[in-house]
């Protein structure tokens, strides 16, 4: 009796270990109480990992709809959007002049749902083009990119130019008329500095157009070498620079105060008015 009385108490020792355990697991990852009170609903936002770009308060003004048009947001949404059906169609798609073409038919008249992903990779590209460049004009007209936000700006400029790089070098990936031609007279504008390096009687020196074109297209036309480098720039290079860069935009709203509203006034590095 003595035995089974000792065999239950270290029972119950054990499962009172067990939830300690887990109970300092839970508190090592939950380190705040329900948000409940403004204490708690911001610790909420500052520990966690995805929520701290974000103020603990906003302006009533930054969430006007009909000021930001939430063009930001949208350009985000559409590059969520592009890299997962990318990821997808990776897993289909193969980067040769051989198999390139009918991979790309195969995802529409054969594979099931290939037509739904590739429409969907498709038209996001182009939404996102369109957005970014409507994003940037309304911080344009709207003069938001002042008030010590003129850094954030340049960001945008370059994310801007980045969005165009991944839309362009998807071009040449399936591999058909419309891809040979139009990289093909990209390339050629990508050549035309020699042009005037020609009329400076300096391209024996220094070809700068022909460089170019040869680094996009790994030679003078395009072919497997071209193909195989639009594909890392466009699934690898240009997404973890996009990816790096919208980082860094949504770390400069957070620190610049949040998003512009309408009469703002002057901020310091801080985003707290001087």
């Amino acid at each position: 009796m003595m035995e089974t009385h000792s065999t239950g108490i270290k029972s119950e020792a054990e499962i009172g270990g067990v939830r300690g355990l887990l109970r300092h697991v839970y508190r090592s990852v939950i380190r705040h109480g329900y948000p409940d009170t403004p204490r708690n609903r911001s610790l909420v936002i500052i520990s966690n990992l995805f929520l701290h770009i974000h103020s603990v308060r906003v302006h009533k003004n930054s969430l006007r709809a009909g000021y930001t048009l939430g063009l930001g947001v949208l350009s985000f949404v559409f590059f969520i959007i592009l890299a997962v059906t990318g990821v997808i169609l990776m897993v289909y798609y193969i980067p040769s002049p051989d198999q390139a073409y009918d991979r790309i038919k195969d995802l529409e008249f054969v594979i099931p749902g290939g037509r739904l992903i590739r429409n969907l990779h498709r038209w996001s590209a182009h939404g996102m083009v369109a957005v970014v460049i409507l994003h940037m004009a309304r911080v344009f007209y709207t003069g938001s990119y002042k008030n010590g936000r003129e850094f954030n700006w340049v960001v945008g400029i370059v994310l801007l130019v980045l969005t165009l790089g991944l839309s362009y070098s998807g071009y040449l990936l399936p591999w058909d008329q419309l891809a040979f031609w139009a990289v093909t007279i990209g390339a050629n504008i990508a050549a035309s500095p020699v042009e005037l390096t020609d009329a400076l009687g300096i391209t024996e020196y220094a070809d700068i157009g022909g460089m170019t074109k040869r680094l996009l297209l790994g030679g003078n036309e395009v072919g497997a070498d071209a193909l195989i480098r639009f594909y890392v720039l466009h699934c690898v290079v240009l997404p973890l620079a996009a990816a790096v860069g919208i980082g860094v935009h949504f770390w400069r709203i957070r620190k610049d105060g949040g998003l512009s509203r309408p009469g703002e006034k002057a901020h310091g590095h801080n985003g707290e008015a001087p």
